[in-house]
């Protein structure tokens, strides 16, 4: 799995709000905390998945509340987590930017849900899509 990151790399990024830097490191922080993992950037929307893995994964959330969910679930699957740099530049709210504190508030949600919700245990449910000899373990 491999998963952008707005703070990797030398590329660019231009973050406009204080307070939405704010809630995002809290957010990566506390996924951070929850799934024992080392991200720097949980809320970036790039993620890439092999169809198999993806397909393993039941998703419940739409809107913001996905990018939790999906950090959980790959997390008690013990799958590896890439981080790669990636460009970025924020929109303003009249260039289409649409969180707002709401989503922050669902972020925090779903972390708890589905951290308390999902067994520690499944790496054997994408087991099969693994490469013969393809490690479990970050």
């Amino acid at each position: 799995v491999v998963f952008g990151s707005r703070f990797l790399g030398g590329a660019p990024h231009r973050v406009l709000y204080f307070w939405h830097s704010v809630g995002n490191w809290i957010l990566t922080l506390l996924s951070n905390c929850l799934t024992n993992i080392n991200l720097s950037d949980m809320e970036t929307c790039y993620k890439v998945f092999r169809r198999e893995v993806i397909q393993a994964i039941p998703l419940e959330e739409n809107r913001f509340g996905f990018e939790p969910e999906i950090t959980v679930k790959v997390a008690r699957r013990k799958l590896r987590i890439y981080e790669v740099g990636i460009s970025y530049s924020g929109r303003t709210y009249e260039e289409g930017k649409k969180i707002g504190w709401k989503d922050g508030f669902r972020a925090l949600y779903c972390l708890a849900k589905y951290s308390l919700k999902e067994p520690r245990a499944q790496a054997a449910s994408v087991q099969a899509a693994r490469a013969p000899g393809e490690s479990t373990t970050s």
